[in-house]
């Protein structure tokens, strides 16, 4: 039974026996990112003292400008997972291609693949705003004790047997599921460790808030621009407030907390959305389903969606279940006409 104020170490060691697969093994691969995300948050609690923010001059695979914390906490997040030796290889936003690793027990036993945004909203640094990281964990499909395959990683969501994100902000948080609900865990700087602060974390059914960027208004299909006039009409308990951050850890978190909708459509521009699938869709559709919410394309589950590529993109709506069958109705609609 979830107690405030348990130590995530005491969480984690209290509930190994819920995990289907109870080696100890998810068990250290968790604490390696609660190590990982306190070295990171040291970094990004001092961006404006240290020459750690701005651009750092390269590009990542997505074509996007990466900044120097991208790189820090990229670094710092395969490095902690690669050196306790758990994990037989690594996915990440900011790399080309997957990392085997090989572990140095000959037999390369290790049966988990980790996924992640190593910082979420990183062009929000230099302006103080909440960044996160974003994980995601599977078992390996190949055999164990060989190398791993890009199989490995393009497994569909409903796969996964872990996933979570910490965000960086006025205070730390780390926030995970293991598929028995969601927890949330705030870090005590002054001590360093991670207590349970958020017990079994649930999406409000409906919620007041839809967080869309709409800027790119002209660029929604129809579906979106339906939903978005639908959530500014005068009627019961419209219209809805719109918050959008930019940061999708930070939009998720406030909407998890508050109830509300979350939305990055395709565009004219992206047809395919910007979103990864692999390395924020999924793990963020998996949190919502355990916190009693859900997460679509619009039209079909997002967990259910056959990975193709590393760095595959997809729309998403996800949030409060109620707010995201109404969204999923104007598409539909929209679709029909």
């Amino acid at each position: 039974m979830a107690k405030k104020n348990q130590t995530l170490g005491e969480f984690i060691i209290e509930n190994q026996s819920e995990f289907k697969y109870s080696s100890g093994e998810l068990s250290r691969l968790i604490n390696s990112i609660r190590l990982a995300a306190k070295v990171v948050n040291h970094e990004v609690n001092k961006a404006g003292l240290v020459d750690i923010i701005g651009a750092a001059g390269e590009t990542n695979i997505q074509g996007e400008d990466q900044q120097k914390l991208d790189v820090y906490a990229n670094d710092k997040f395969i490095q902690t997972l690669t050196n306790r030796n758990i994990v037989c290889g690594i996915g990440s936003e900011e790399n080309d291609d997957f990392i085997a690793i090989n572990s140095s027990d000959e037999n390369n036993q290790n049966k988990y693949v980790v996924l992640m945004d190593p910082l979420d909203g990183s062009s929000n640094i230099d302006v103080n705003v909440s960044v996160g990281t974003i994980f995601s964990v599977y078992r390996r499909i190949t055999p164990v004790g060989t190398p791993v395959t890009i199989d490995d990683f393009l497994q569909e969501g409903n796969q996964q047997v872990a996933a979570g994100y910490v965000i960086y902000g006025t205070s730390t948080m780390l926030v995970y599921s293991t598929g028995h609900g969601v927890n949330g865990f705030t870090l005590n700087p002054a001590i360093g460790t991670f207590y349970l602060s958020h017990p079994n974390m649930k999406f409000p059914e409906t919620g007041n808030i839809y967080s869309i960027n709409e800027g790119n208004y002209a660029h929604f299909p129809q579906g979106v621009k339906n939903y978005i006039k639908y959530c500014q009409e005068e009627k019961e308990d419209r219209p809805y407030t719109s918050r959008y951050i930019g940061s999708l850890v930070s939009d998720f978190h406030r909407n998890l907390i508050k109830g509300g909708i979350y939305i990055y459509p395709q565009t004219s521009k992206a047809p395919n959305g910007k979103l990864r699938l692999l390395y924020e869709c999924n793990p963020m559709a998996y949190l919502a389903e355990q916190a009693n919410g859900l997460a679509t394309n619009g039209f079909q589950r997002i967990m259910d969606i056959k990975p193709t590529e590393l760095h595959q993109r997809v729309p998403i709506f996800c949030g409060s279940r109620k707010m995201v069958e109404k969204a999923n109705e104007f598409m539909k609609n929209s679709q029909e006409k």
